[in-house]
């Protein structure tokens, strides 16, 4: 009788959470700090109560998509990153390579027309005076909802969220395929498949993450199969939406050993080749090798060892030493990432997830930039795991979002620090309780 309470009371609500949902999806812009505070908390309880109660894993699957569903027609309220995507893919459909030119050169005096492109929507692009920076796959995208929808922006949004819908579906059913082959419990899905930051960030942002997550969770799957060109394909794939996953792969060799991995590696390579030689010159590559290297040495938001040596650095010089701190983070980050696959061999898909999850951990940690939805990322490599900072981690990030309650922008320290307090106290708790059970696992 209890148990049958309790599974009522998880549809109860599941119920509820779909009006949340499409509270933060259609009002509440992110000025109003406090309601999407208070929204997303209501969320966040009810997705921690609900993956508690051992639902039948493919309700709460249903549901999951059902709350992505809602948010279809919903124009972005957390993020104005779309207007790029929409100002990209106009420039596609019309046969203009968007890598090439800043946004400035088409709105100058005597600038070649384009259809769609313009100075009411240059005038909404957050980062105008950079070239663009996503990758030919992404572009892609752009390139078809602009085709499908040239003179509306609505229109693109609905035609880029059903692609990162039907991404999102895809990832799902791969990863609990996944944790089938590791013999992890079917419900761990749910921890991807209905956490309120995924949903918000990757379905009602847009942002592509989406897409990366899928295809890196689809060349893990190959890799079961021992699949290595076709898991090549998948993570070449997967680099063509973001450039993150180039991030995993010191483990992918550690993994398949040199011969394979040449296999792997030559997949990836003639994949990016394909989907990017219709786009890719030595002037386009200068121009976004341009605008990543501004990237580390400009942009900080977020981030919790950078903003520690950013204080020290202004105390000691007077001025903010993030053109030296932030290349120099990340060269840590690559020397740690190259340490940690030279020193354990990966036997198991399992154990690989696990490494490409601290390496992404570590290199969220050292970034001078995290964006909340970087962290879906590692939300998906973590669900196959037993650790569950990641999910802390996802419920504390809206926190930062503070930065944007006056139209000034100015981050909350307080918040932040708090933020990565508890993400770290809950990593440190959960390093100390694995460490525990290795140590006694011939007792168990």
């Amino acid at each position: 009788m209890i148990k049958r309470r309790r599974t009522i009371a998880a549809y109860v609500v599941l119920g509820a959470s779909s009006i949340v949902y499409a509270a933060l999806g259609y009002a509440t812009p992110r000025v109003n700090f406090t309601q999407l505070v208070l929204l997303f908390a209501a969320c966040f309880a009810a997705y921690v109560y609900v993956v508690n109660q051992r639902l039948p894993v493919w309700h709460g699957i249903a549901a999951a998509i059902f709350f992505r569903l809602i948010l279809l027609a919903a124009t972005p309220l957390l993020s104005d990153d779309y207007f790029r995507f929409i100002w990209d893919g106009r420039l596609m459909a019309a046969g203009i390579n968007p890598y090439l030119h800043l946004p400035e050169y088409f709105v100058q005096e005597g600038a070649v027309a384009v259809a769609g492109i313009n100075e009411a929507l240059y005038l909404k692009l957050n980062s105008p005076e950079y070239y663009s920076v996503y990758p030919p796959v992404a572009q892609a995208i752009f390139w078809l909802s602009a085709k499908l929808s040239p003179e509306s922006i609505c229109g693109s949004i609905v035609t880029i969220r059903v692609m990162i819908i039907a991404a999102e579906i895809l990832s799902i059913l791969l990863l609990l395929r996944l944790l089938r082959k590791m013999g992890l419990p079917d419900g761990y899905v749910l921890l991807y498949a209905l956490n309120p930051l995924v949903i918000l960030e990757l379905t009602g942002n847009l942002h592509l993450e989406a897409l990366m997550i899928f295809f890196v969770l689809l060349g893990l799957y190959q890799l079961f199969y021992q699949r290595v060109v076709w898991a090549g394909c998948a993570f070449g794939l997967a680099i063509g939406v973001k450039l993150l996953p180039l991030l995993f792969l010191p483990f992918m060799w550690r993994k398949l050993g040199f011969k394979r991995f040449v296999y792997f590696l030559t997949a990836v390579g003639l994949t990016l080749l394909v989907v990017s030689f219709p786009l890719i010159n030595l002037e386009v590559i200068e121009h976004m090798a341009k605008s990543v290297n501004l990237y580390f040495q400009r942009f900080e938001f977020n981030a919790s060892v950078y903003y520690l040596m950013r204080w020290a650095g202004i105390q000691l010089t007077g001025y903010n030493q993030i053109a030296v701190i932030g290349p120099f983070l990340s060269l840590v980050t690559f020397a740690i990432v190259v340490t940690m696959a030279a020193v354990k061999k990966l036997g198991s898909v399992k154990r690989l997830m696990g490494y490409m999850a601290a390496a992404l951990a570590v290199y969220l940690l050292l970034a001078t930039t995290v964006h909340p939805w970087y962290i879906t990322t590692l939300v998906a490599l973590t669900a196959a795991s037993l650790f569950r900072f990641a999910i802390a981690w996802s419920g504390l990030a809206i926190l930062s979002y503070a930065a944007y309650r006056t139209s000034s922008f100015n981050e909350d320290t307080a918040l932040i620090t708090l933020e990565y307090t508890l993400v770290l106290l809950w990593l440190l708790v959960e390093l100390y309780l694995y460490r525990q059970r290795r140590k006694h696992a011939n007792l168990t």
